[in-house]
């Protein structure tokens, strides 16, 4: 009988208001996450979500791991990604500054740099192409041996390309390619010479004078561009015309991009370039704008053994699926897409921060990793997020991520919800693993709160972006990947 009692009194008790009340905070303010979740597997569990009907859809994986598109090559270490990532962050602030020639060291050679970024496939020409001789010394292999998949049957040679929303130029390696000044790839090199549809463009034509910063003069009659990045590295070669099949049903004729011939500094060893969607004219969404509606969205997975996607054109469902907020343009670089981030929420509390602390803007990165915050809001974040998480043993820094911990014997993680409230009160929960980087809370600082933000790749995980450019918006959706 006493026990009876006592399971009556333990029931009484769960379901008084109080107690309700209490459960009711603790699920609006925390999350339980199984830190095995945030780990990726050691096989490819692929999408998520099924993937939608009647669009233009190209799956995105990470660049390591069971699901990347290409085999080989281990994962960065922890210290290069945040080298690349900090090298990177610089000179997207270099180019919004007042000064942006100004110059900082960049290391030469060392680890792959160009290792940070999402993968890809897509397809280049107009007929079957075979390995070429050059290709076959350099020892690649067809990307259809190594998942290339269903793609092996469109046209063209499959590229696999690095998805990147901060510039401007796409390209791929092209033959002639030697290794050096070329880098090892594991798709067979593009070779414009088989495909007939292939077109280089004079020195006088309208599109090479239009080239602008990426013009790099003219060899025998023919266009040539130059593409630097922030960490140093750099393509060059001719700038042409060809056949881009994006999948079974959308392919754009005429597409133009730099068919690269030499290279500095350090390139991950197997892509073959970069899909460039900046704002700028010689970007994929610029040259598309007019079929798709000058919008694109991808959603990058949670972990390497998740599948996201990229898709053109704004997506076919309800507006009400989607947090949105107005875009952010910034004039001293059109390339870049941003949004006005107002507060950040943790364990359901706003930061004290004023709204002016974000008046500068925060530039949306595909490629950036790790989101960077005014010093006065990371410094508000991080008191609240430390605050949340007392009952775990810190752990040093890794590099500029200065609040991790050690999680030995964990199995759930008890995780203040973090919610990023942009311009128009556009809430955005962020997922568990936007919120925790190897054991590390993922964010930092800027150098002051006078420079923009940068939302990185690892608060964008699971969330699909839409980046409305024609109608100067920016949507978020949950789940999506």
């Amino acid at each position: 009988m006493p026990l009876v009692l006592l399971v009556l009194l333990l029931l009484l008790s769960c379901s008084s208001p109080v107690a309700l009340l209490a459960a009711a905070h603790e699920h609006d303010e925390y999350t339980l996450v199984a830190k095995s979740s945030l780990k990726p597997k050691a096989t490819c569990t692929g999408y998520r979500v099924s993937p939608p009907q009647n669009i233009t859809w190209v799956p995105l994986n990470a660049p390591h791991g069971p699901c990347s598109p290409l085999p080989g090559s281990a994962a960065p270490s922890l210290a290069a990604l945040l080298l690349h990532d900090q090298l990177r962050v610089d000179g997207i602030e270099r180019r919004l500054s007042d000064n942006p020639h100004d110059s900082k060291l960049v290391p030469a050679g060392g680890e792959d740099f160009q290792t940070n970024g999402n993968l890809l496939q897509v397809n280049y020409g107009n007929s079957g192409q075979p390995m070429s001789s050059e290709a076959q010394q350099s020892g690649v292999v067809n990307a259809s041996a190594a998942g290339g998949g269903s793609r092996s049957k469109l046209p063209g040679v499959i590229q696999t390309v690095v998805l990147d929303s901060a510039s401007d130029v796409p390209w791929v390696q092209c033959v002639p390619c030697p290794i050096p000044p070329c880098h090892p790839q594991v798709d067979s090199f593009y070779d414009p010479s088989r495909s007939p549809s292939s077109a280089p463009f004079s020195c006088s034509s309208p599109t090479c004078t239009a080239l602008g910063p990426y013009a790099n003069g003219c060899a025998n009659n023919q266009c040539q561009y130059l593409v630097r990045y922030p960490d140093g590295s750099s393509t060059s070669g001719a700038y042409i015309a060809d056949l881009l099949t994006l999948d079974a049903g959308n392919a754009v004729s005429g597409f133009k991009f730099g068919c690269s011939h030499a290279e500095q500094g350090s390139f991950d060893a197997r892509a073959a370039g970069i899909m460039a969607l900046g704002g700028g004219p010689e970007s994929l969404l610029s040259q598309t704008a007019s079929r798709y509606g000058n919008a694109f969205s991808y959603c990058i997975p949670a972990t390497a053994s998740d599948s996201g996607f990229f898709t053109l054109g704004v997506p076919r469902r309800a507006s009400s699926r989607y947090v949105v907020t107005p875009m952010v343009r910034f004039r001293q670089a059109a390339t870049f897409y941003g949004v006005l981030l107002r507060t950040i929420t943790v364990g359901g509390q706003r930061l004290g921060v004023a709204p002016a602390v974000f008046a500068a803007g925060s530039v949306l990165d595909s490629r950036t990793a790790i989101t960077r915050l005014p010093p006065t809001a990371y410094q508000a974040l991080r008191s609240a997020f430390r605050s949340s998480m007392t009952m775990y043993r810190s752990a040093p820094p890794k590099g500029y991520l200065d609040t991790c911990y050690d999680f030995t014997g964990v199995v759930n993680i008890r995780l203040p919800k973090i919610s990023l409230v942009f311009d128009r009160n556009a809430v955005l929960p962020l997922d568990p693993s936007g919120i925790l980087f190897n054991d590390c809370l993922a964010f930092t600082s800027n150098a002051d709160d006078r420079m923009p933000g940068v939302l990185g790749s690892v608060q964008q995980q699971t969330i699909e972006v839409l980046y409305d450019v024609g109608g100067g918006a920016v949507g978020f959706r949950q789940g999506a990947c």
